[in-house]
């Protein structure tokens, strides 16, 4: 599981992010924290944090890895 600071901020920006996200192969779930002030993702699978990051930005959010 990893864990990402975001902006996303509602469900709109949700669903936005949805495709990409759906689209990662090795994601088994993921979901968005929106009640966090940080907006926190949480992905479960065997992808890379990189890959995320990336899969965000090109659905134009930003994502920073939380160790």
């Amino acid at each position: 599981m990893q864990s990402f600071k975001t902006n996303i901020k509602c469900a709109g920006c949700v669903s936005n992010v949805k495709p990409y996200l759906d689209s990662l192969k090795g994601v088994t779930n993921w979901h968005v924290d929106l009640a966090s002030q940080d907006r926190i993702l949480i992905v479960e699978g065997d992808i890379s944090s990189d890959l995320v990051i990336k899969a965000l930005a090109a659905a134009g959010y930003r994502a920073e890895s939380i160790a």
